[in-house]
């Protein structure tokens, strides 16, 4: 399976600041990528095109989306489709990521329809999970991550193709904070994420890829791509530039 560098550009940048940054991304990546690895680029819903005209098509990038409504059309004020999403050319998209949960408000139920109707349209789906400071704290990574996942997978069909569905380990307490999770806790819960996987989807799930995300930057990647159960990671704001992205991806 090739690892996988995810961009969460979050609520940053204009159509034409994406484009540049986009652009930037591949004019330093390109010829350099080392082979099995793949970048993909999760912009606002606004520059979803300017990012996909600076890609241009450059081989190993992928274009996503950070969040979707799992209806293909209605009256569902302010939201977007995967239909459209997928008109727009994005392939991927992430669901359960811990804004989405604990800004606003989304339940584990939600995110488990979201995930299930992103997958069924034709998407790729990216299943964000992990814990709070304070669960983490009295013990209950386990029950977390389980109550998580089981509620975030239970409409996905068992024989989904695994390349369609990967899972991102983001422990809240370490996004934005500059906090990193160490080698010891990303390997405890990634194997964590990998056996419930195998659970639930028997063989294939060895094949799904796990990544890991929360205050990842260029001094710590190579060591956390590293790791046993880390197939990619899922940057925040250390994508936002495209010289120190570029250092993550290439490291």
């Amino acid at each position: 399976m090739n690892k996988l560098f995810a961009a969460n550009w979050k609520m940053h940048k204009t159509a034409a600041e994406a484009r540049q940054t986009a652009a930037d991304l591949v004019a330093l990546v390109s010829g350099r990528l080392k082979p099995g690895r793949e970048v993909l680029i999760l912009p606002p819903f606004t520059a979803l095109a300017p990012v996909a005209a600076g890609l241009g098509g450059a081989a190993g990038f992928l274009l996503g989306a950070q969040n979707f409504y799992p209806q293909q059309q209605g009256a569902f004020t302010g939201e977007v489709s995967p239909g459209m999403l997928l008109d727009a050319g994005a392939r991927f998209a992430l669901t359960g990521h811990s804004e989405r949960r604990h800004v606003l408000g989304e339940s584990d139920a939600l995110v488990g329809e979201k995930t299930a109707f992103g997958l069924a349209s034709g998407l790729c789906v990216i299943l964000c999970v992990g814990e709070k400071e304070g669960e983490r704290k009295a013990g209950e990574l386990l029950a977390v991550l389980e109550r998580q996942m089981r509620a975030g997978l239970q409409g996905v069909p068992k024989d989904i193709a695994p390349e369609r569905l990967a899972l991102a380990y983001e422990p809240v307490w370490a996004i934005g904070t500059g906090l990193v999770a160490g080698p010891k806790e990303i390997l405890e819960a990634h194997a964590i994420v990998r056996r419930i996987l195998v659970e639930i989807f028997g063989p294939s799930a060895s094949a799904m890829r796990i990544l890991y995300g929360g205050s990842v930057k260029p001094d710590n990647a190579s060591e956390i791509i590293a790791l046993d159960n880390v197939d990619g990671v899922l940057v925040g704001g250390a994508s936002l530039k495209a010289d120190e992205f570029s250092r993550i991806v290439l490291a």
